[in-house]
């Protein structure tokens, strides 16, 4: 006599199998509990445990009989890998705060520093520094062409030679086997201004033969813009190397609302092959150094040549008369958007703007009293830094949902308290998920979270790193989605973010409820390679 089992008994004996299967003691070292995984790959959010075994992720699940002796209770909070912060200015001050505290405490993992072409001149050296040292986060780098470019030619402006193109190229070619990701352009910067397409299309040859990435702070980002990223594209497409631009951004009134022109144009160049991508702070300023408003042709040989054309009636006439021509240009009568930032020769100017600077400084108060100022300040044997709120949140919005676009910095090591640094260096990721993500809805969390780990962990080949999952590096950020969220501001910049619970670099807590541990386990992010920092 036959006997029938019902069918759904089978459904039942799977079910008990997994069970069983689920009771199965598992041992950790760490044992993430409870967390909303967003895992970094734009998939939709899930609830399960994370376990870490030597420094990294072995299994994500539903442990039913799990034991470590760290259990981290994450019910309520979003688990997710470390951010990973592709445009940075770490190298001169990391190595002095090795925390590096205001990039932790943003959630940021992993860095990318040397952007804008300025990097380390000898990047074994850079990386042995930072081994004897130790760091608090993971640390790469790319090679700054006005690196190389100043130390084969100088400050001179004109075409490298032959020998000297050579020379260039064997000196990237030496970065990238010393592990540089890539070959940065800062090209509103001396030398870069002076470098013409070509030569930045041979250096970019040695790169992609290394299969690193080439970036570039594009000649403008202005109403001359669209030019400025063909130059980028065609640097690609000639030299075979994917393309990013950093801070993509438009600057100006004269250009406000172009955004989506601009994204048109990426996604037309994508759609004939080339690689190109972009990068952006949710912020409507800028920062960099005042030198950048004269004309390019004047900052040729440096300061020193700067002060003897200015002695020269005609020559100064001139340069006037093109700074009067560019500020009418992106539409502005004045410079009440230039506010200085860093000021070392006469701290008390920091937060003023040019034209309260002009009245300091005992020049007229108009628009040739404000050059006067500009003038005088860049002949000055220090650099002074500045902010520029010139730019429109319509068009930070439309860049920010653009899916090719990740979420960088463009900071620096920050000291708490000192200076009034771009509020940037302290919530640039946490201002995406409080104001962008959950205030003003332009994207998904699991969109952020994708644009700050495995977008660019992908883009500059940091293998291992961007994605929650087996075998992957436990870099790792615990947040509460409904306080995360910025605190520094341009006014008063020096402050942490809300919402980081914890943050983890290769499975040790950097990171504890507000308060840096003060452990160093960062590892060196060579290209094709990682090797280990001081622990």
């Amino acid at each position: 006599m036959k006997i029938k089992l019902p069918m759904f008994s089978f459904a039942y004996l799977w079910l008990l199998i997994g069970l069983l299967s689920g009771c199965k003691e598992q041992h950790f070292d760490i044992l993430i509990q409870n967390g909303t995984i967003i895992d970094g790959t734009g998939k939709p959010r899930y609830t399960a445990d994370v376990g870490i075994v030597n420094g990294k992720i072995v299994e994500i699940g539903n442990f039913f009989n799990a034991t470590a002796p760290q259990i981290i209770y994450a019910k309520g909070m979003v688990v997710a890998p470390g951010f990973i912060d592709v445009h940075t200015h770490l190298e001169g001050n990391l190595q002095e705060h090795p925390l590096a505290e205001n990039f932790l405490y943003d959630g940021v993992t992993s860095v990318i520093t040397g952007n804008c072409g300025g990097s380390a001149k000898h990047l074994d050296s850079f990386f042995i520094d930072l081994k004897k040292i130790g760091v608090s986060l993971n640390v790469g780098t790319l090679y700054g062409h006005n690196t190389v470019r100043n130390a084969v030619m100088g400050n001179v402006n004109r075409a490298p030679k032959p020998k000297e193109l050579e020379k260039m190229r064997q000196l990237t070619a030496k970065a990238m086997k010393d592990g540089a990701v890539g070959l940065s352009t800062g090209l509103i910067y001396i030398p870069g201004v002076f470098a013409k397409t070509d030569e930045i299309v041979a250096l970019a040859k040695v790169v992609k033969e290394y299969g690193g990435v080439y970036t570039s702070h594009i000649r403008n980002e202005d109403y001359r813009v669209f030019d400025a990223i063909d130059e980028a594209v065609t640097i690609g497409r000639e030299s075979g190397a994917p393309v990013e631009i950093s801070h993509l951004k438009i600057t100006g009134k004269s250009s406000w609302g172009k955004s989506a022109q601009i994204i048109e144009k990426l996604n037309a160049y994508r759609a004939q092959g080339i690689d190109v991508m972009a990068d952006q702070y949710p912020y409507t300023a800028s920062s960099t150094i005042l030198d950048t408003q004269l004309p390019d042709w004047a900052k040729g040989g440096g300061k020193d040549s700067l002060r003897i054309r200015l002695k020269n009636k005609v020559t100064r006439d001139t340069i006037i008369r093109e700074m009067k021509k560019m500020l009418a240009a992106t539409g502005f009568d004045e410079y009440t958007w230039a506010v200085v930032s860093g000021c070392p020769w006469n701290p008390s100017l920091n937060g003023k703007n040019i034209p309260e600077v002009t009245k300091v400084l005992g020049y007229p108060s108009d628009v040739d009293g404000q050059i006067a100022t500009i003038l005088d300040i860049t002949t000055r044997k220090q650099t002074t830094y500045m902010i520029y709120h010139k730019m429109n949140e319509i068009d930070i919005r439309q860049i920010m949902a653009y899916p090719f676009c990740m979420v960088a910095s463009d900071a620096g090591v920050a000291v708490f308290g000192s200076g009034l640094p771009h509020p940037r260096a302290y919530g640039t990721n946490t201002r995406v998920l409080g104001d962008y993500v959950r205030n003003q809805q332009v994207i998904t969390l699991e969109d952020a979270v994708r644009k700050m780990t495995q977008l660019p962990a992908t883009r500059f080949g940091l293998k291992g790193r961007g994605e929650l999952g087996p075998g992957m590096a436990a870099d790792i950020v615990i947040f509460d989605p409904a306080t995360v969220g910025d605190k520094a501001t341009f006014d008063k910049p020096h402050a942490y973010p809300t919402g980081i619970k914890r943050v983890m670099v290769n499975g040790v807590t950097v990171i504890n409820n507000g308060k840096h541990t003060g452990k160093r386990p960062g590892q060196m992010l060579k290209h094709e390679a990682e090797v280990s920092l001081k622990k």
